[in-house]
């Protein structure tokens, strides 16, 4: 079969704003709702509702494929909380063989995440009363944090050695038990339970220390955190997630300008990009901190950025002068909602900016954004960040409604061809204008016209709804936020299904 038949579904719902969707099925939707998630409320669900739907979700399907579907989270998409929910959930429904440890150890992959999964453990474990039952570890969860044990180095644990923290290292130490694989590892292990790890040397220690100094004058203070950003970046030691989220400190800090090229060359270099495993909107909320900082290096700094998001987005599959293609973002008022309590990048934000790195990718191609309306909108190539700061400033221009029938129906009218018509949105589309005009009847009718076009709906919500038929007349549902959603694209272009790819993790 080209596609898993328990992929489709043909069930007629309700989206959250009253327009006929369908449901998908149970592996579907939790892989939408897996990817699509901080953990934090949305527009349309809160934060618990959406947890209890994930957990009504997991008791539905194969416990292999929620194994699976962890590990692909963390090691494909690059995500760090959503994975170790899932792994606590899984240990509630499944033990006996070896799945769930096999799936702790490929997931845990920094040593502060064996205390995250601990204190997700406990969090989703206590009573009613409050009673925390990390005194009941499952088994499974244990033998997993075992493997995890072995896999880091002194500085690594004490990077990430959080004394104060709901669960911190030495409370993991005396609940996993973990077997020391030689003399020097337990060496380490016994520095973890006496509390006597070695500093770690990090920009926040070494900041630390500094800040409690005392300083004749101010001018002496800044020379002296001058000097620290300069010692840092000379020493290749400051983290590229670290560089991201203080280039704004380090520019007001008046680095010197040979600092700032080697600031810039580190951002920008592509194998530097590709091992930070980033995700698109971190370059996006660096462009936005430094677009408004008063720096002469500002310029060269925002260069070195879109230099980092062309090279996040090199290895990804293009499309030929001989595909025509069309990418839509959805900017409609749901899509203005953080991804995260603690950001400022929405919804909105993502939808630009990945329809922006695909167009960089493409030969032939069309972009907008629609709203209550469908609008045209050229930008360069080359730009990624530049032109989703530019669509985020012409917020309103096409409304705040998501009729995204409206691209198809453009394309009809107009009577454009185009091979792969590209929409970012959180599927909850409907028809503001109360007509009968639906997107799942004009894509018919497009098809009729074009019948090699397809439509590729990118769920950045995952609400699970969808308001087509999935692989029914060449309709594909990707979702996401992590510029790996191009490999979904790219499998798919190869005959495989969305849920093949996670099928291929092992565990």
């Amino acid at each position: 079969m080209k596609y898993n038949s328990n992929a489709r579904s043909s069930a007629i719902c309700a989206n959250y704003e009253g327009e006929k969707s369908y449901v998908m099925s149970p592996e579907l939707e939790l892989y939408t709702a897996v990817v699509t998630s901080s953990m934090d409320r949305s527009f349309y669900e809160t934060k618990d509702s959406r947890e209890v739907r994930m957990v009504r979700l997991l008791q539905k399907v194969d416990p292999v494929f929620v194994a699976k579907l962890a590990v692909y989270a963390r090691t494909k998409m690059n995500l760090r909380s959503i994975p170790l929910f899932l792994l606590v959930e899984l240990a509630k429904i499944h033990n006996g063989d070896s799945l769930v440890s096999s799936a702790v150890s490929k997931t845990v992959l920094r040593a502060d995440e064996i205390t995250e999964l601990l204190a997700c453990y406990q969090w989703r474990n206590e009573s009613g009363k409050g009673d925390k039952k990390l005194g009941k570890l499952s088994r499974q969860i244990q033998n997993g944090l075992k493997m995890s044990f072995n896999r880091f180095d002194e500085y690594q644990f004490s990077k990430y050695d959080r004394k104060k923290a709901v669960v911190n290292l030495k409370d993991a130490l005396f609940l996993v038990h973990p077997k020391a694989k030689d003399d020097a590892q337990q060496m380490i292990f016994d520095k973890i339970a006496s509390g006597s790890l070695d500093v770690p040397y990090t920009w926040e220690t070494r900041f630390s220390v500094l800040g409690q100094k005392h300083f004749g004058s101010e001018e002496d203070k800044m020379l002296a955190f001058r000097k620290l950003w300069e010692e840092l970046l000379d020493s290749g030691k400051l983290g590229y997630m670290a560089l991201l989220r203080n280039l704004r400190n380090i520019l007001n800090s008046n680095v010197s300008q040979e600092h700032i090229s080697r600031l810039c060359r580190r951002l920008s270099d592509p194998v530097h990009v590709a091992a930070s495993k980033q995700l698109p909107f971190r370059f996006l909320s660096a462009y936005k901190e430094i677009k408004n900082c008063r720096s002469v290096y500002s310029s060269s700094v925002l260069s070195a950025l879109e230099q980092a998001a062309l090279a996040s987005a090199a290895n990804i599959d293009g499309f030929g002068p001989e595909t025509g293609v069309l990418v839509a973002a959805d900017v409609s008022a749901s899509m203005m909602h953080p991804v995260s309590m603690n950001s400022s990048v929405e919804l909105y934000d993502i939808a630009i900016l990945l329809s922006m790195i695909l167009k960089s990718r493409c030969a032939s191609v069309i972009s907008g954004m629609f709203g209550d309306k469908w609008k045209v909108i050229n930008m360069p190539q080359s730009h990624i960040l530049a032109n989703t700061m530019e669509m985020r400033r012409r917020e309103g221009e096409v409304g705040y409604s998501t009729n995204g029938y409206k691209v198809i129906d453009w394309l009809i009218k107009e009577d454009i061809r185009m091979d792969k018509v590209m929409i970012f949105t959180d599927c909850q589309m409907w028809n503001s204008l109360y007509s009968d005009a639906h997107i799942e009847t004009l894509w018919k009718k497009y098809k009729s016209v074009y019948p090699g076009a397809k439509l590729y709906l990118f769920d950045l919500a995952g609400y699970g709804r969808t308001p087509l038929r999935i692989e029914k007349n060449d309709v594909f549902l990707i979702a996401g936020w992590s510029d790996k959603v191009f490999d979904v694209l790219s499998a798919i272009e190869k005959g495989e299904s969305t849920l093949s790819e996670i099928r291929k993790i092992e565990v």
